[in-house]
Parts: C-alpha cells; sequence; structure tokens
C-alpha cells in the first residue's frame, strides 16, 4: 500500500473523510483533508476530561471528592432553560444507577471516556466550565476545533451553538498528552498527562481504529458517532515500532451511526490496518 493508493480508495467515499498520521513529536506522515470540520460527536470528551485534570492540578477542584449526581443543566444558550440529558441516548446505565446519589469526578471522567457517558460528560463539564475546555483547545493549537455546548442542549444547538473538530486538532491534543506523559507539556504534568492516556487505554468501544489493529495492540483513543458521522482519534502504542498517532473523521453516506459494527466502522479499521502496516515508515 502507498498513501496514494490510500488516497483513491477514500476518493470513492460518498461524504468527506479527514485523516491525520503521524508520530506525536514530528510532522505529519500523511494527512487527508486534516482541517476540515466535523460534527465533533464524542470526541470532544477528550478535552473534557484534559480540562478536569487542569483544573486538579490548578487545585480549583479535586478529582476524589464526592459531587451529585443530577441530570438537569445550564444550557450555552443565554436565556434557556435548563435541559436533561435522556437515558436511551447514553452507553453507561452505571452513572444513571447513581441519579439522586454522588460520585468522584475522577468516576465520572472515567465513565465519559470507557463508556462515552453523555451524562458524566454534562456533570464533569457543569464543574470545569466550557471555558477551560475552550483553553484546553487553544493551548494544543487547535484551529478550528469547539466545544460550545453540552450534549443534548437542543437550544443551543438551534441557536447555532455547536461541538466541532478537526483531525488536526484531535491530533494535536493526543499528541500533547503523549509528549506530556514524558515532559512537563502544554496541557498538565507528567502524571496528569499519563493518568488521562490510562484512562484512554482503558477505552470499552474498539468497533473502528482498535478493530484495525492485532489484537492485544495497546491505543489510547476515544470514537465518536452520531448519525453520518463517525470518529476515532488514537494513540497507538506497538511492542515494535515508535507510538503514532492516527485520528479519522468521517462525515459520510455509510450506513450506521450506532456502535454497532457497521460500514463507517468498518472503514475505520482499513485505515487503521493500513497505517499499522506502514508503522515501520512513520
Amino acid at each position: 500500500m502507498t498513501w496514494d493508493d490510500l488516497d483513491a480508495h477514500l476518493d470513492k467515499v460518498p461524504g468527506t473523510v479527514s485523516a491525520y498520521v503521524g508520530r506525536p513529536d514530528a510532522p505529519p506522515t500523511w494527512t487527508r483533508h486534516p482541517d476540515a470540520a466535523h460534527y465533533a460527536a464524542s470526541t470532544m470528551k477528550v478535552a473534557v476530561l484534559a480540562a478536569l485534570h487542569r483544573a486538579a492540578e490548578a487545585g480549583t477542584l479535586d478529582l476524589d471528592a464526592p459531587v451529585p449526581v443530577v441530570n438537569e443543566f445550564d444550557s450555552a444558550q443565554p436565556g434557556a432553560p435548563r435541559f436533561s440529558c435522556a437515558q436511551h441516548y447514553d452507553n453507561d446505565d452505571a452513572v444513571w444507577d447513581r441519579l439522586g446519589g454522588a460520585a468522584s469526578l475522577r468516576w465520572l471522567a472515567d465513565r465519559m471516556i470507557v463508556r462515552s457517558s453523555n451524562l458524566a460528560t454534562n456533570l464533569v463539564i457543569g464543574h470545569v466550565g466550557l471555558p477551560a475546555v475552550a483553553e484546553v483547545w487553544a493551548r494544543t493549537g487547535a484551529r478550528t476545533s469547539v466545544t460550545g455546548r453540552g450534549i443534548e442542549d437542543f437550544a443551543a444547538r438551534e441557536a447555532g451553538i455547536t461541538n466541532t473538530v478537526t483531525a488536526a486538532d484531535l491530533a494535536a491534543l493526543l499528541g500533547a498528552l503523549a509528549t506530556g506523559a514524558d515532559t512537563p507539556g502544554l496541557l498538565a504534568s507528567p502524571a496528569g498527562c499519563t493518568a488521562m492516556l490510562d484512562v484512554l487505554l482503558a477505552q470499552e468501544h474498539r468497533e473502528d481504529l482498535a478493530a484495525g489493529l492485532p489484537e492485544g495492540t495497546r491505543i489510547a483513543h476515544k470514537s465518536g458517532w452520531v448519525s453520518g458521522v463517525r470518529h476515532g482519534a488514537g494513540l497507538v502504542l506497538p511492542d515494535d515500532a515508535p507510538p503514532y498517532l492516527i485520528t479519522v473523521c468521517t462525515t459520510t453516506d455509510l450506513a450506521g451511526g450506532d456502535e454497532v459494527e457497521d460500514d463507517a466502522c468498518r472503514l475505520l479499521a482499513h485505515i487503521s490496518a493500513q497505517v499499522w502496516a506502514a508503522r515501520h515508515q512513520l
């Protein structure tokens, strides 16, 4: 396979496929529409995770202090009524089981990533604030990506307030965690970056990028999906090659949009497999 071959294959996909591949500490080896804007889906949760850890390191939040588990949140649209999440649209009953009780921010952040819980995400955003998430994007040099609202904030969505990512910005975010795990970095201390990567390594949704890797390959990653959208952003840690970043964002007419394996998942897995085969040349 050559990168031109992969581009030719993706040219046939109905829609926009963006990608970024390379080492965390080097220019990319291959990109495809890396700055094209896509609806973020759940990939924005990585920026929320980083904002939480930054607040903890600044001493403004305690990751292990219990906070109330509620289902009512302030809208990002000024003057709009508070909004709630729908349990059937979530991916983690464990958080809903604690509704009316309490949980630590650390546990909520784990569920936000490993099970992609929407309720946990809105709870974390409620404590860190959207400006803190914006600061994460700014510090990593994001040119387009923005987290403008919580999940299911329909009043904000109707007002044009949205969540957007690009393949390049997601790669920069994960790259900052990867390099920050070794030396003090843009986002957090080495211990903080390592803790975030450990959460991403525990990801349980493995239908796309991870599906293209050999069994047992470590990948710190986050996926995101809604109808017509499937994204995957990961740091792959091979045993026989240096780590590499792979981010793929798709806004297409492919079948799917649920977590079940579908055409979009298979496309991301195919790209991941091709990049894995070229891992020594990245």
